[in-house]
This record gives structure tokens, C-alpha cells and sequence, in this order.
């Protein structure tokens, strides 16, 4: 029999790149992978077609009287480019310094495989689980999961249950369990900005036609005020305030201290909104990022145009009780009034999510508080997360459920990014925080 080590390496060899469409084959064989290998637990398990992508869904055999825990995680993974600064093979994972190093290994394979590998450990020790058990894993996560709402509606029955929980964030420091209470949602928008109908000569026309580039920098230092404020009219409006408990229990989580941040980031120092510290800023309150910005002659040494058009990608996190919606309706109308003169913009709407807030201090967080102090053998922290994970909301509103975030990556797990690592020993206290979930629902 293959150990929870090997099938996880199993696992990470998949290049299941959900936005590249080469690998549309690579992304199903994972998925019937994980079919097979729930199956070989003594799960149910089969793939449900949806317009790209399947999604997975395993359970064991449900029982009147039980509590329905249903876990989510996705299966696909971000593409690995630039290829060269990896170590070593994004799809040839392998164990450095305590480190499983490979695209996937945290974000979100190796969380969601060690929920997996515990339910099967329970098996093979108690011959049950405690609980109904379904197991939802997607494979376009990476992608905003356009078909998992859909999917969740029309399976609304089958999914019926009294608590979700999910493993795709993090901890806040190596071996201090982490529980996530909230989301930042996200609404993103690209503005294009067009000039003349072609390059010019900037040396024959400079300074008698508008500059797009200009345009745009003008565009992207407006959405500021000097103190690193969002200067959108009503961006703050139905912002929720912090409440004292959780300002006083944060002021005492380690791992987000300033010098934190700085060794994480290497940033030469950090910036944002006044009154804020580093966490609070991170975890509950809302921000509008320039995502990417381009336009003019991008090569090596000068070109001496005047572009005919530039752009930029924004992308705003945030927090309750904002709207993406709204935000994008008052981020349109900042944008078009402070349009420069000599140009026209164009501003397409991108993807959106609503964020997350859920009450850390009911029954099921208590019990997930339990697990994580039993499965680490250390008093658990409070957050909200800086990230979004849309989904979680469409849980609440279609399932009508809440969610517990039980992340197990660190800080530097270079998620999104090259030499991407998980913990060995995260990965195995995440085998044994399943068991202790499971346990802790059933009693709660």
C-alpha cells in the first residue's frame, strides 16, 4: 500500500492548469485520480461534468442522525511561468529542508489531500466516520469557479449540510493553528485609454496630443489620497467597523508584526491607511490595487513614440458589508470624471466576489477550535484573511451553511509564485486535524 507521502506526490505530478486549455487532459486525469483514490478509502466517488471542468464528489454512507460536514478543495493549480526561477520541475515535487517543494503543494493540493488522507486514515482505523461526510473538489478555482454556483443550485439536496469546512489559506506563524472567520471580497476592472488612432513621433507631436501613458498614471494616482486613503467618492461608506475584541485579540497574534511583514514581503518599509495596523489593514480593510499597467514601446533601449493607447488592471478587496457591484458602479464613475482631457476611456468590468464574515464563537467554530488545539497541541488564533475565496459566500447564500477556514500554509509558501512549498509536518498535522474535526462536530 502507498503511503499518504507518495499518493500526495501522486497527486502533485498532475499539471492541472484549469486556465490553460492544453491542459484540459492533465486537469480531467487528476480528477479521475481522485475518484480512484477516494474510492480506494471506501468512499463513493464519481465526476460530474460541468461546462469545463469536472467537479468531484465523494462521500461515505450517510446516516440518519448525523451531522453533514461537507469539505471543499480544488484540484487545479496555477500556471508555473517563469519556469526558470524554479529550483526544481514544478511537476517533479520532492522534500527539501522539511519542505514538500512543487506547483500545488500548498495552494491547494497538499491542504485538501491532507483532508483526504485523514478520512481514509479513519477508515482503516475505525472502519467509519463519525459524521456524512461529502467531499466537493473543483478543478477551475484558479479560473473564479464560473461553474460551481451553478453546480451548488442545481445539486442544492446532495449538498445539504450543517458545516463546511476548507483548508485553502494559512497560518499565521510555523505551529500556531490558525482559524479564519472572514474573507476580503474582490471586484476587478481593466481601464484601456486611447489617444491619437496610431503611435506618433513624440518629438513632432509631444505636447500638442494627450499621452495616453500620462493618462493612465494620472488615472492610477487618483484612486489615492498622499496617506494611502482610497480616494473613490463612497468607497467607505457601508464599511463594517472592526469591533474592540477583535482589534485586542490581533494586537497579539504572532507572525503580522511589522518586521513580520517586512521579512515576508521585502518591502524597504510598509505603507497604507493611517490609524491601521499591518493586520488590520490586511484582514479588514478595503483596498484598490493596480494589478498591471502598459502602453508605448515596452523593448530594449528608446523608442521615441506617443502611444496610441495604455492600460491598467485594478483589482478592489473588500470587506462587510460592501458590494462588489456597488464598488464597480462608483469605481466607473471616479474613473470617467477623472479622465483626462484629449482622451476617451474604455472600462471593462472583470470578476467579482462577495466577502465573508462568519461568527468564530457558534458551536462548529468552537469544535474547530478544539481539533486545531488538539491536532497542533497549541492554543488557536482568530483571523480574517486577507484573500478571497468567492465561493464561500455562494456556500452560505445557496447552501445556507457556514464555512470554517482551517488553513495550513505559512506566509512564504510562494503560492502563485515559483519554488511554491508546503510543510511536511503541516501536511501531517492537517491529517490529524480532519480526524479531530470530524470527532469534534459529531460531540458538538
Amino acid at each position: 500500500m502507498k503511503s499518504e507521502m507518495e499518493q500526495l506526490f501522486e497527486f502533485l505530478r498532475f499539471p492541472s492548469i484549469s486556465t490553460d486549455s492544453r491542459h484540459a487532459g492533465d486537469v480531467r486525469a487528476c480528477a479521475e485520480w481522485l475518484v480512484a483514490t477516494c474510492q480506494a478509502s471506501g468512499l463513493e466517488a464519481g465526476l460530474h461534468e460541468t461546462p469545463r471542468h469536472p467537479v468531484v464528489l465523494a462521500k461515505n454512507q450517510h446516516r440518519e442522525g448525523r451531522k453533514h460536514v461537507l469539505i471543499y478543495g480544488h484540484y487545479d493549480v496555477q500556471p508555473v511561468d517563469p519556469l526558470e526561477l524554479w529550483t526544481t520541475a514544478p511537476f517533479s515535487p520532492e522534500i527539501r529542508n522539511g519542505r514538500i517543494w512543487a506547483r500545488g503543494s500548498a495552494d491547494n493540493k497538499g491542504q485538501m489531500f491532507a483532508h483526504v488522507a485523514g478520512v481514509a486514515r479513519t477508515i482503516a482505523e475505525k472502519g467509519e466516520l463519525p459524521v456524512n461526510l461529502t467531499f466537493l473538489f473543483e478543478g477551475e478555482e484558479e479560473i473564479g469557479s464560473p461553474n460551481l454556483a451553478a453546480f451548488l443550485k442545481a445539486h442544492r439536496e446532495l449538498l445539504d449540510c450543517d458545516v463546511i469546512a476548507i483548508s485553502d489559506t494559512g497560518m499565521v506563524a510555523p505551529g500556531v493553528p490558525t482559524m479564519g472567520y472572514g474573507l476580503r471580497g474582490i471586484a476587478c476592472c481593466e481601464v484601456v485609454v486611447k489617444g491619437p488612432a496610431r503611435d506618433l513621433h513624440s518629438g513632432l507631436f509631444g505636447g500638442t496630443v494627450a499621452n495616453p501613458a500620462t493618462a493612465v498614471a494620472r488615472l492610477i494616482a487618483s484612486l489615492h489620497d498622499e496617506k494611502g486613503r482610497v480616494a473613490i467618492a463612497g468607497f467607505y461608506d457601508d464599511v463594517r467597523p472592526l469591533e474592540t475584541w477583535e482589534r485586542d485579540i490581533w494586537a497579539k497574534v504572532p507572525g503580522v508584526s511589522t518586521d513580520d511583514f517586512l521579512k515576508v514581503t521585502g518591502a524597504p518599509e510598509l505603507f497604507g491607511e493611517e490609524g491601521y495596523s499591518a493586520a488590520e489593514r490586511t484582514w479588514a480593510r478595503p483596498t484598490a490595487e493596480v494589478n498591471g499597467m502598459g502602453g508605448g514601446y515596452q523593448g530594449e533601449g528608446s523608442k521615441t513614440v506617443l502611444p496610441a493607447e495604455a492600460m491598467a488592471k485594478f483589482s478592489f478587496r473588500l470587506v462587510p458589508d460592501q458590494d462588489p457591484k456597488d464598488i464597480l458602479a462608483k469605481v466607473e464613475k471616479h474613473l470617467q470624471a477623472h479622465c483626462p482631457a484629449g482622451v476617451t476611456i474604455e472600462i471593462h468590468i472583470g470578476h467579482d466576489g462577495k466577502p465573508y464574515h462568519a461568527d468564530p464563537h457558534g458551536r462548529f467554530g468552537k469544535a474547530a477550535q478544539e481539533a486545531l488545539r488538539k491536532s497542533f497541541g497549541a492554543e488557536p488564533v482568530l483571523i480574517r484573511e486577507g484573500g478571497s475565496i468567492p465561493i464561500v459566500q455562494s456556500f452560505r447564500e445557496i447552501l445556507g451553511a457556514d464555512t470554517l477556514l482551517l488553513g495550513l500554509a505559512l506566509s512564504d509558501a510562494q503560492v502563485h509564485s515559483p519554488d511554491e512549498n508546503f510543510p511536511v509536518e503541516n501536511f501531517e498535522a492537517g491529517i490529524r486535524l480532519n480526524q479531530a474535526l470530524l470527532e469534534e462536530i459529531a460531540a458538538c
